[in-house]
């Protein structure tokens, strides 16, 4: 009897939806896919995970697709566990989008430091990686949730391969593990440094490496996050310097320069 109802409420939700209406709202999905394809940036917005068919929604892309729609987003710590004395830290986070003050829709995103780009890493080091992580990947679900790409992006963002391969439909396998990064690899680290090679000289020896191509592939990401926080706070401390700067020039402008018949009386008297 009560699945005779729900079969009923489930024909009669049916029966009151424009079939019209639907066909209209699924051309514009596929449309704006197609600008959404067109418009992300490969190894920057979007990734290729080795192993899979499909490419991996980025922040950066994440970050585009809510400007293109009009959203803003809120996070939220659901869970968190912080063991400073066995070295554990995992965090749960909910984004939420919203356009104005009404919610669009939800994603959940986590992270700890057992996760296998983790486990050789000092964990005490980690509680700040593994946050911004989680809040990452919930932007990513939100974001794949509210634009209905879920059927051109996927979101494993572990062991990520950006060597600019194109998506097919052969499945790939990555055994290399332990290895070194490619050459790309690092030519990116140099890209996110803005050309610094002082940004990447710094990055490198805080993870003891001598050359770029030394690198490891499970410390790739760490690298990648330390070059771009060495970025933002030479960019602080650039900002904080100028008007300092901008005074000092201020005061040189405005020192008493004599005029020549002034020199002329000063040398007489």
């Amino acid at each position: 009897m009560e699945l005779a109802n729900r079969d009923s409420q489930s024909v009669s939700i049916i029966d009151n939806i424009s079939i019209q209406q639907v066909q209209a709202t699924m051309q514009k999905i596929t449309q704006f896919q197609q600008v959404i394809q067109q418009t992300l940036r490969q190894n920057h917005d979007y990734g290729v995970v080795p192993g899979t068919s499909k490419p991996t929604l980025l922040k950066p892309g994440a970050e585009k697709l809510l400007m293109m729609m009009g959203l803003c987003s809120e996070f939220e710590i659901v869970d968190s566990t912080r063991d400073f004395e066995n070295g554990f830290f995992q965090y749960q986070v909910r984004c939420k989008l919203y356009r104005g003050d009404i919610l669009i829709t939800e994603g959940l995103g986590a992270c700890n430091t057992k996760e296998r780009k983790y486990i050789k890493q000092d964990p005490y080091t980690l509680d700040n990686t593994v946050l911004k992580m989680a809040k990452k990947r919930a932007l990513v679900d939100a974001a794949l949730l509210v634009g209905s790409l879920s059927d051109i992006f996927t979101q494993d963002l572990e062991d990520m391969d950006l060597d600019g391969q194109q998506v097919s439909n052969q499945k790939r396998y990555y055994t290399d593990q332990d290895g070194t990064i490619t050459v790309k690899q690092a030519k990116r680290m140099f890209a996110l440094a803005q050309g610094d090679n002082d940004i990447v000289r710094e990055a490198l020896d805080t993870f003891g490496y001598k050359n770029s191509t030394d690198v490891k592939k499970i410390e790739y990401d760490k690298i990648c996050e330390v070059i771009e926080e060495i970025v933002q706070i030479k960019e602080s401390e650039a900002k904080e310097d100028k008007p300092k700067e901008d005074a000092q020039e201020l005061e040189k402008q405005q020192e008493v320069i004599p005029l020549p018949w002034e020199s002329e009386e000063d040398e007489n008297a």
